[in-house]
């Protein structure tokens, strides 16, 4: 099972941490693995490459291991562009949570 674990603040997503693997499939062929594994990493690809943001990315494939931070300190552009992309990120996870709740956990805290 993946747990997905999403820290709120002030109404906005400031931590992302995503641990194991969903073990719907053989590994190579976890289609639930797969589609959570690219919402999220195309979330961070979006707040480094668009947004410009460092988000502290910490990552161990062979765990199943990704943690990423939105730093303080951001400019009002910033703010709605990570929000935009990260809210997007949160109703694909929500999707998948919904359909394979057996294989994802999902908690949304603060």
């Amino acid at each position: 099972m993946t747990i997905v674990e999403i820290t709120r603040k002030n109404n906005h997503i400031t931590q992302v941490e995503c641990d194991g693997h969903t073990s719907y499939g053989v590994e190579g062929e976890d289609i639930v693995c797969a589609g959570l594994s690219s919402v999220v990493q195309t979330a961070v690809l979006g707040l480094m490459s668009v947004v410009g943001i460092d988000v502290g990315l910490v990552r161990d494939d062979e765990r199943g291991y990704l943690k990423f931070s939105i730093p303080e300190g951001l400019d009002e552009v910033q703010v709605i562009q990570c929000d935009a992309i990260l809210n997007t990120m949160l109703c694909g996870i929500s999707d998948l949570h919904e359909g394979f709740s057996d294989f994802i956990e999902l908690e949304v805290k603060g």
